[in-house]
């Protein structure tokens, strides 16, 4: 089966790619489903060398292990993310696609609204939601931080 994801034009702005997410997990029918697909955009991360993996970059708040580094400037961020779980390795793939690739102004004025529009916030236990608040609040001070 192809996923959504396949298909989609790459999107230009934070808020298609929230919208893009929002369209790709309502073709999902239950929430088994909806975690396989989390867990495969994990599997397409990008490989993130393992000299990254250190503590400067390790984003605290996380049950997981996660890392996250920054790089570009004001103008145009990214970012490269990892984690050792697969769930949160996908979560790691919806937050670079809203966020990696935009203006610091833009990664630190756009709040994750997909979170709650897919239903992702009321489906992960505590820990990963601290987590994923964790890994957004990261990358927003990396931003913020870039902004100044």
């Amino acid at each position: 089966m192809n996923s959504p994801r396949e298909i989609a034009p790459q999107e230009t702005t934070a808020a298609q790619a929230q919208a893009a997410i929002v369209e790709e997990f309502a073709f999902f029918s239950d929430w088994s489903e909806r975690y396989q697909y989390l867990i495969d955009l994990g599997r397409q991360l990008p490989p993130f060398p393992d000299e990254l993996k250190t503590e400067p970059y390790r984003v605290h708040g996380c049950q997981s292990m996660v890392w996250l580094v920054p790089s570009g400037d004001a103008a145009c961020m990214t970012f490269q993310a990892t984690s050792d779980s697969a769930i949160v390795a996908g979560l790691i793939a919806l937050i670079l696609r809203v966020y990696s690739g935009r203006s610091a102004a833009e990664i630190v004025s756009t709040e994750p609204a997909y979170i709650q529009q897919i239903g992702l916030a009321k489906h992960l236990s505590p820990t990963r939601s601290n987590g994923l608040a964790a890994m957004l609040a990261q990358l927003k001070a990396y931003a913020a931080a870039m902004a100044a």
